[in-house]
């Protein structure tokens, strides 16, 4: 009977930590390693402030996973013949009403984090990290979700790059630099790359639900085309650093652009899902990589 309870338990654990999608989470965690490198370079870094940087947007991305999870199963999105991972809602593992309270849940502990920020930042971080939440639910809730109009590579590139990587660093340094949005622009737009490998899966299934992603509008070889260029820009961000006058440490990240080569070739060639799920981790881990080498060529 004990074993039962275990192995029920587990069973949960693991449906919700797939619900919450780790794969993912590299997006939440990328801009606050380069904000907090980039404030330590300047003299600032401090952990508290990082510390509840780092937890409110790992709330916000799990929160955003969550809503995601239940609008697209109430819109139509994710249906039988989805090609990615099963979703929690859409799989019947979930009711639709407990993943909606579940992404209020966590969404209402992030804010809760976020006013823990108030101290190092002002009171005008409320108006920051409300936004942040609100694009969470609007990414495709709400009565103009965002990732259904072709907005959600924007919404990803805004707030998991140039608001995330800046706000980290303004809370641990009382001031915002133009140093800073090189490397926030990089991350914002690896971090999208996640988003378009998504959708470059899910295209078909997108197009019959009416969930109008880039590809679904411009097509693949638009995507293949705004993928390649992101990765471009993303690894010209530490040649900024370097005419800047960075030690040339900071260009620790082109020793990936092999690696950032070989995922673009693969998106050009995937024919199967099964391709392109893997592709859609590797560009997240490619994200992981870039952002622990910025940080520490930066630091060195």
């Amino acid at each position: 009977m004990k074993g039962a309870r275990t192995s029920a338990r587990s069973r949960r654990w693991h449906i919700w930590v797939g619900a919450a999608r780790p794969r993912t989470l590299a997006a939440a965690v990328a801009p606050v390693v380069v904000g907090s490198a980039l404030a330590r370079h300047d003299g600032g870094f401090d952990a508290g402030p990082a510390g509840l940087c780092l937890t409110f947007a790992l709330l916000v991305q799990i929160g955003t996973n969550f809503a995601n999870d239940y609008y697209d199963f109430k819109r139509g999105a994710d249906t039988a013949e989805r090609v990615g991972p099963p979703r929690a809602v859409a799989s019947g593992l979930v009711a639709p009403r407990v993943m909606a309270w579940a992404a209020a849940g966590v969404f209402a502990a992030a804010f809760g984090v976020g006013l823990g920020l108030l101290a190092h930042g002002g009171p005008w971080l409320i108006a920051v990290g409300a936004a942040s939440i609100v694009s969470g639910v609007a990414y495709t809730g709400g009565p103009y979700p965002l990732g259904y109009h072709g907005l959600g590579d924007l919404f990803v590139f805004l707030f998991f790059g140039l608001v995330a990587v800046g706000a980290t660093y303004f809370v641990q340094t009382g001031q915002l630099a133009m140093d800073v949005l090189p490397g926030a622009a990089a991350i914002g737009l690896l971090a999208a790359n996640i988003l378009v490998v998504n959708n470059y899966r899910d295209v078909e299934t997108d197009e019959a639900a009416g969930k109008r992603t880039l590809v679904v509008i411009f097509g693949r070889r638009f995507t293949r085309i705004q993928y390649g260029l992101s990765l471009l820009a993303a690894f010209a961000a530490p040649f900024a650093y370097w005419a800047w006058g960075y030690r040339p440490w900071c260009l620790a990240p082109v020793a990936l652009a092999p690696l950032a080569w070989s995922h673009w070739r693969r998106l050009h060639t995937a024919r199967r899902p099964p391709e392109l799920i893997a592709l859609l981790g590797d560009t997240a881990k490619l994200l992981a990589a870039y952002a622990a080498l910025f940080a520490l060529g930066v630091l060195l």
